[in-house]
This record gives structure tokens, sequence and C-alpha cells, in this order.
């Protein structure tokens, strides 16, 4: 029996030395015969394309969203004069940004406060959304799913706080706007354009 176990075992390591994928030191392309410590980012890159050559394709789920296949999308039961709807269907599964600006004159540690109660409004609503400042009166939500953008849009410009919303290049007045007559431009407020020119 123990013959047969040692027999065994040499005839798989005969078969894996004898079918492995080595190639001969002289046939060896230039950037492997390199010692690794002056391998190149282009060499790196080549080694790991060589060693994820034989490894099964990830899911479309695990894919970095740049690769992923687009989902499907019906336009059967849309109505095709609401171009907010269409923008909602087409960002679905897709990362997008939504700039918010509070009230003018809001503090910072105010506006941390107000778009961090309205983030957790979100999550209750099961609106997943990141938030980071960017400035004193200025915040940006993230969503995984830009197709919930716009109903997290809803919610926000019905708050006190909020001035304005801008998704994907178009400006929605908040309520803080309008009961307050705050002068927007298209995009941008006095107060940001007077920073600029100080900067300048």
């Amino acid at each position: 029996m123990e013959k047969i176990f040692v027999f065994t075992c040499l005839a798989l390591f005969l078969c894996v030395s004898v079918y492995g994928k080595k190639a001969e030191p002289d046939k060896k392309p230039e950037w492997a015969k390199k010692d690794i410590r002056d391998f190149s980012d282009a060499d790196m890159e080549r080694l790991l394309d060589q060693w994820e050559e034989d490894e099964e394709p990830l899911p479309p789920d695990e894919l970095p969203e740049h690769l992923r296949p687009s989902p499907k999308m019906d336009l059967s039961g849309i109505d095709m004069s609401d171009p907010e709807q269409l923008l909602k269907i087409s960002k679905k599964g897709k990362t997008l940004m939504m700039f918010v600006h509070t009230a003018e004159g809001t503090p910072r540690h105010e506006t941390e406060e107000i778009t961090k109660l309205w983030q957790t409004g979100l999550w209750n609503s099961h609106i997943q959304a990141e938030r980071y400042l960017i400035g004193d009166d200025r915040a940006i939500f993230l969503f995984k799913d830009g197709a919930q953008a716009w109903d997290a849009k809803n919610f926000i410009v019905e708050q006190e706080k909020c001035a304005q919303v801008l998704i994907e290049n178009k400006a929605y007045p908040g309520r803080a706007f309008i009961e307050g007559g705050e002068e927007f431009g298209p995009q941008v407020r006095e107060s940001d354009r007077k920073k600029r020119k100080i900067e300048l």
C-alpha cells in the first residue's frame, strides 16, 4: 500500500513538472529577465495580466463600474415628455453626485449638522448616500445608484435650510432660496464669485 502511494505521488509530480507552463530562460521576454526591484509600472502591469490570464472572469456585480454592462432600460412605461424621468432611468446603477447649497451665511459646523440630518433622513427612506463637505455652505451627496438622486432631491429641496440642489448641471431652488429670496446665478452664487475674485 505504501509503495502505491509513493508511486502515485511521484507520477503526479512528474506530470506537473512536464505539463507546467514554465518558460525557458532564453525565451523569456526582456522585461521578465529584470530583477523585480527594477520593474517599471508597465512591467508590473504585464506581470499582473499574466497572473490573471488563467483566472475565471469576475461576475458583473464585482467588476469596476466602468466595466459593468449597462442595465437594460424599459422605456415602455415612461412618459417621454418628462426629461427628469428619462435621466433617472439612465442613471440606474451608476454613481452620481448631487451638490447641495445651504442658506447663505450658514457656518461650516452648522452645515455639517444640517447635512448629517438630511443624510439620516435619506437613510431612513432607504436611500444610500455618502456626504462630503466641500465648503462652509456646500456639500456633495454621492449616490451609488444614481436613480435615487432625484428622490433625494425632492426630500432635500423641502428642507428649511436648503438653498439649492444641483444634479447633472441642473439647478433646483430649495426652500431657503424661495422663502429668503436669495440670488443665485445659474449655478454659482455671488458670494462664490467674490471668493474667486479675491483668490485671483
